[in-house]
């Protein structure tokens, strides 16, 4: 049956296609510049979108299995340490997830037959810091920018459910990767015998492998019972000395040189939250349902991902 991703170019876009393209599925990858759209897995087709409206692809929705919508500016930018939000920042990264989500509402009451579920991107930061206390999906929000944008953009696609169209919110954690995002960002200074902790090191570092991240979404549209918010992270819960510490033993280095917490909040502002500031979080809603994680620890998940 038929899949559609918004964002589908992108990280966990690419990687969720070509799994569900090995089931059997058609999956349709939704981009802003399909030409420049790289290293697609073979199969998926790449249509063009505007990220605000359901033009052109709309009709792909009808009799579509599902459409999983992971389309979003990226919230830390490319360098190394996260770019400031700036109050224009903001606006670009709140009204991107917005205007997704209302295309994808747009689809879906424009379809004959609705698709089968909505699977709606958002966060784990949905629950903003709470110190130790783990989290599960029956948690409040937090009050912070970041857990006011999850909550607005869960709300984004959650009209489908008035066709009766299930809707499902995956909270993910920091999805590793070598070559893209946190652990691209992390790796460098231990390579340069430089890790340690960041700000206090307490914080929680709620995390999952790429390849659970990949499964369980296609776990949550299967089943039929799966709705409303799943926290997509490890069921091992770390702070980010804990991390740290195993990555340290993955590349054979030292932790041991820690960055002031102040620094990086003068240099990044605000958005230095994100890696100064974290939740400790279970998936609770996944294992209930029989979920079971290739990669539960954070040292089997870094020697699969580095090779050590």
């Amino acid at each position: 049956m038929r899949v559609i991703i918004t964002g589908g170019t992108g990280f966990i876009g690419r990687q969720l296609a070509e799994s569900l393209v090995a089931q059997g599925h058609e999956v349709v990858a939704l981009s802003r510049t399909p030409g420049r759209a790289s290293g697609m897995p073979v199969g998926v087709r790449v249509e063009r979108w505007d990220a605000r409206t359901a033009q052109g692809w709309g009709p792909l929705a009808d009799g579509s299995l599902a459409i999983v919508n992971l389309a979003g500016e990226n919230l830390a930018g490319e360098s190394f340490l996260p770019a400031r939000w700036t109050p224009e920042r903001k606006a670009r990264i709140r009204d991107s997830r917005l205007d997704a989500g209302r295309a994808v509402v747009e689809a879906v009451e424009a379809a004959a037959v609705k698709p089968k579920v909505v699977i709606q991107s958002s966060g784990i930061g949905h629950y903003g810091p709470r110190g130790d206390k783990v989290l599960t999906e029956s948690d409040g929000a937090g009050s912070d920018f970041l857990a006011k944008l999850t909550v607005d953009w869960e709300a984004s696609t959650a009209p489908v459910t008035a066709w009766g169209v299930r809707h499902v919110s995956i909270r993910s954690g920091v999805v590793l990767s070598p070559d893209e995002g946190a652990l691209k960002r992390l790796i460098l200074p231990f390579k340069l015998f430089a890790g340690g902790p960041m700000g206090s090191g307490r914080q929680g570092f709620p995390w999952i492998h790429p390849a659970d991240e990949v499964a369980a979404v296609r776990f949550l549209i299967e089943r039929e019972e799966a709705r409303g918010p799943f926290n997509l992270v490890a069921p091992e819960q770390t702070t980010y000395s804990q991390f740290g510490q195993a990555l340290a033993r993955v590349m054979r280095r030292p932790f041991w040189l820690p960055v002031p917490g102040f620094a990086l909040r003068a240099l990044a502002g605000e958005a230095a939250s994100m890696v100064l500031e974290g939740q400790l979080a279970a998936p609770k809603g996944l294992t209930d349902l029989g979920f079971r994680f290739r990669y539960p620890t954070a040292e089997s998940a870094l020697r699969e991902l580095l090779g050590g």
